[in-house]
């Protein structure tokens, strides 16, 4: 089983230089405690998973640190949340940088736990499933695109060759079973499942919880705090409306994507990337692929992704990469031809942008192979899209 490089081992060598803990969060089996125990290969490892260590780490905490007080990775560290308030009195005996990694695969107990014992004496990073460029690093053929957005980029698909339907399948079985069930404000599990399976044939569109609300047969507010949870688990996120003032009629509504085309697909019973092909919602499917390529090369820089999506009357931008006073405008299509009219939202958007004497790019990025030039617009080839800088 191969061990690829990942883009985050740089950003968390640099913050081990100067934080005494650092956490590397985010999705289950996207590889954390992999890139954490390449990178620390030095240090002892213990994963909270085993009842005997979780029951150790709760019940005696300083016994638990006393054996690592030189540094360790402690994996699943939100199993014994009391455990980041004695590590707080540890490092602060002994600040030097470097001494402890913990990882977490679920976020918002991660987050909850660290937040309250451990602000200003961590540093935070995100690990997401593999971008296109990381995959390419489990070797094999380069995928389709129909393939690489039916297939997703969790890693265990890959480097077991796990068939996708299968290891999708099991995610989300594990997901609901497992992590979903231990929150507070999830008691329907059932309806929470069919609320996944809505909010996935909802990627790429502008978030309207009354809608969704309504569809799932739920309050407003419960379909509010779901989507809180699939952000929190890393299973999608929203972009925000760009705001600024370039025209009176603008949809400030945030659009919802999920992170891995792959599990989408799996829960709107895409059953392979032939179906794929002519599935109505093949090109939200690829916007959303588009924006989470840019999210996770973001998140692996251990920076924080900037993105936003725009829509005035007429004009619509499907995303807009926020660098101050540069900004990157966006347009997805899985389509293999570039038609004129794919240009007019950027254009128009652009137009009144740089008269704000902000920097604007534009970039269309398509289902073809040629990469090239048109009226100030750089037309890339989806499968190179991470051959060009977005920070």
């Amino acid at each position: 089983m191969p061990v690829i490089d990942r883009n985050l081992a740089a950003p968390l060598r640099r913050r081990l230089r100067h934080y005494p803990v650092v956490t590397v969060t985010g999705p289950r089996q996207s590889g954390k405690t992999t890139l954490c125990r390449t990178v620390l290969a030095d240090r002892p490892y213990v994963s909270l998973e085993s009842i005997d260590m979780r029951t150790y780490a709760r019940e005696d905490p300083h016994g638990f640190l006393g054996e690592y007080r030189h540094g360790a990775v402690i994996d699943e560290v939100q199993r014994a949340p009391d455990l980041t308030s004695y590590l707080q009195g540890v490092v602060d005996e002994d600040p030097a940088p470097g001494r402890f990694v913990l990882t977490g695969s679920q976020h918002f107990g991660l987050a909850e736990a660290v937040s309250q014992s451990l602000a200003g004496r961590v540093g935070i990073l995100h690990l997401l499933p593999p971008g296109l460029d990381e995959l390419a690093r489990f070797g094999g053929p380069p995928p389709s695109l129909l393939r690489a957005l039916w297939t997703g980029a969790y890693p265990r698909i890959h480097d077991r060759g796990i068939p996708a339907d299968v290891g999708l399948r099991d995610y989300l079985a594990t997901y609901v079973e497992r992590d979903v069930r231990s929150l507070r404000n999830v008691t329907d599990l059932e309806a929470f499942s069919g609320f996944v399976r809505l909010a996935a044939g909802r990627t790429a569109t502008e978030v309207n919880l009354s809608a969704l609300a309504g569809d799932v047969g739920v309050r407003h507010n419960t379909v509010r705090a779901w989507l809180s949870v699939l952000e929190a688990s890393f299973l999608a996120f929203r972009v925000s409306a760009y705001r600024r003032n370039v025209r009176k009629r603008q949809v400030k509504a945030p659009k919802l994507h999920f992170l891995d085309t792959g599990l989408a697909c799996h829960l709107l019973g895409i059953r392979s990337p032939e179906e794929l092909r002519h599935h109505p919602l093949r090109g939200q499917i690829f916007e959303s692929w588009v924006a989470s390529e840019v999210f996770k090369a973001a998140a692996h820089r251990g920076e924080d992704p900037r993105l936003r999506h725009y829509r005035a009357a007429g004009t619509e931008v499907d995303l807009v990469v926020d660098r101050g006073s540069r900004l990157i405008l966006v347009e997805a299509t899985s389509g293999s031809t570039v038609a004129p009219r794919f240009f007019s939202g950027m254009r128009t958007l652009g137009d009144a942008l740089e008269k704000s004497e902000l920097t604007v790019e534009r970039r269309l990025v398509y289902g073809g192979d040629l990469r090239h030039q048109r009226g100030g617009t750089e037309i890339v080839p989806w499968d190179r899209m991470l051959e060009i800088a977005w920070d």
